[in-house]
């Protein structure tokens, strides 16, 4: 299941008429809006391809001056991602001391190529 955030944007004196509209239609779910005229949405899909043709929709209503993804979330990216680092043994193992002091953490600017 993906889920997204995105950001309409119209003018001000289309927030409203524009928020109706989206609250009528069944590919986002409401949440709020403000009087510079931006709308806060999310959209679900199964996939990344059902969201993408949800925005794409979105951007069809009529005054949408813009809908952009703020936010993404994918469960099946972020299982696929912790397998990964479970299956990964170059990880420095002070990661896992529960004893770690976050004042002996050295940051060298690039986490992925140093062995710390």
């Amino acid at each position: 299941m993906n889920i997204s955030g995105i950001l309409v944007q119209t003018k001000p004196e289309n927030v409203e008429s524009l928020v109706v509209a989206i609250k009528q239609n069944n590919c986002c779910e409401y949440h709020l809006h403000d009087e510079k005229g931006r709308i806060v949405v999310t959209i679900e899909g199964e996939n990344t391809e059902e969201e993408i043709n949800k925005l794409k929709y979105l951007k069809t209503l009529e005054n949408v001056i813009a809908a952009d993804m703020m936010y993404a979330y994918s469960e099946d990216e972020l299982e696929k991602i912790r397998g990964e680092l479970d299956a990964n043994n170059d990880l420095p193992t002070w990661l896992n001391d529960p004893d770690a002091k976050i004042e002996d953490i050295k940051y060298n600017g690039d986490l992925t190529k140093k062995m710390l």
